[in-house]
């Protein structure tokens, strides 16, 4: 593959690793004030959709690998991409809660199921067998700033569909947001177009180097590890975080009483922020030890709940809650560069790897299933500043809890304990 290629074959893996989250997440998480009042639900109501949402994906994680190992992984991302962007035609149309559950529940097929191995798989063939560090680091950093793009572009769109946000009706409110959903829908038209003319035909069953499997066996020398234990609940407590970033445009709207294009505007924040402390906490990893990076994101993720929690804000503190919100989202973003990178320090055995993947995944993402829930009812049941304060009260206990997991993570392997 020449310069050209790899560069091209690159920014679809960037791009296509973005959008077709689009509709199930980016939607809610920038526009959440305004998704619920055209919906005409509740948090609680939306939080059962992702709930729904994740309890497949757990299912679609555990056997999307095996999939994506029997069909081509250029295929299955173009199929993907093509049925997740028909239920964003069904979503711009603004369907009832029953069909909107439904389609989070088809979305948890469309964009775990027959994509996330694919395009990890996808992902692999591209660095090869020398350059997987690399390749994994320039897609995740370019899935970022996409998606930061993205978010910012759609915040203003919002606005410029708006002519006053201030005095704007629910069925202006409905048409604007159906317009912007109808644009993430051809953003995901396009990119399967860029799949099919960019990534390479690929009909083998394997890469040319060893692929670690997800096998029993492997199951049961990785619950014998407690490192991998302490992984999953890191992975668990610095996921809780990434979903509570759903809620920074509604308490910009709700405690600090920005119309909804400014809250979209300040949601868009963390995005920008994504980027780069994933790639800087790694690259700080690399020189200090991923496990002591880990420990110092959980105390930024503590420190920043804590002064959104402590209900100092008030209207006209825009700096100080745009660093608050920018400091916070360091510490949750700079864990996702460095989950999986633990793996260096706990010295898992590269045929038992995938194994360590799949379990760790399965306890880590499970916030998938209970966040949206728990902060559906956390928010509708303590109306304005209250609720949010709790939210991110929950927030500063997971953030202990993950603290502690990796003082203990890091002092096993210091002392080259296991059992």
């Amino acid at each position: 593959m020449n310069i050209r290629s790899k560069a091209l074959s690159l920014f679809t893996l960037m791009v296509i690793g973005e959008t077709v989250f689009l509709l199930p997440f980016v939607v809610t998480r920038v526009f959440r004030p305004t998704f619920l009042k055209v919906f005409d639900i509740t948090n609680l109501e939306l939080g059962t959709a992702f709930s729904l949402y994740g309890i497949v994906a757990m299912v679609s994680y555990l056997i999307g690998g095996p999939i994506a190992d029997r069909y081509s992984p250029k295929k299955m991302i173009i199929v993907s991409l093509v049925l997740t962007s028909l239920g964003g035609i069904s979503l711009a149309l603004i369907p009832s809660l029953m069909t909107l559950t439904l389609l989070y529940s088809f979305w948890g097929i469309s964009t775990i199921l027959l994509f996330w191995s694919a395009f990890v798989k996808a992902t692999r063939q591209y660095g090869g067998e020398n350059s997987q560090g690399r390749s994994y680091g320039l897609v995740d950093g370019g899935r970022g700033l996409i998606a930061a793009i993205i978010a910012s572009g759609s915040a203003y769109m919002l606005g410029w569909f708006l002519i006053t946000p201030e005095t704007a009706t629910i069925s202006e409110l409905s048409a604007a947001l159906s317009n912007i959903i109808f644009i993430f829908t051809g953003l995901l038209f396009i990119s399967a177009a860029l799949v099919w003319g960019v990534l390479p035909n690929d009909n083998q069953t394997s890469l040319p180097f060893s692929e670690p499997h997800l096998s029993l066996k492997g199951l049961k020398k990785v619950v014998k590890r407690r490192s991998i234990w302490l992984q999953a609940v890191i992975l668990l407590c610095g996921y809780v975080g990434y979903k509570c970033t759903d809620d920074f445009g509604l308490y910009a709207s709700e405690v600090l009483h920005y119309n909804d294009v400014d809250a979209a505007h300040i949601a868009t924040i963390s995005f920008w922020v994504r980027p780069f402390a994933a790639l800087l906490a790694g690259l700080l990893g690399d020189r200090f030890g991923h496990s002591r990076m880990t420990a110092i994101c959980f105390v930024i993720l503590t420190f920043g709940s804590s002064v959104i929690a402590s209900g100092y804000f008030e209207p006209g503190m825009l700096t100080i809650v745009l660093l608050t919100i920018a400091t916070t989202s360091v510490g949750i973003y700079g864990l996702r560069g460095l989950y999986y990178a633990l793996f260096q320090e706990s010295k898992i055995p590269m045929t038992i790897t995938g194994s360590a993947i799949g379990f760790i995944a399965v306890i880590g993402y499970m916030p998938d299933i209970f966040m949206g829930p728990l902060m559906g009812y956390i928010l509708d049941n303590n109306p304005g500043e209250l609720g949010h304060q709790i939210l991110f009260g929950v927030l500063i206990i997971f953030g202990l809890i993950g603290l502690s997991a990796s003082i203990l993570f890091k002092n096993m392997k210091a002392s080259n304990r296991e059992d």
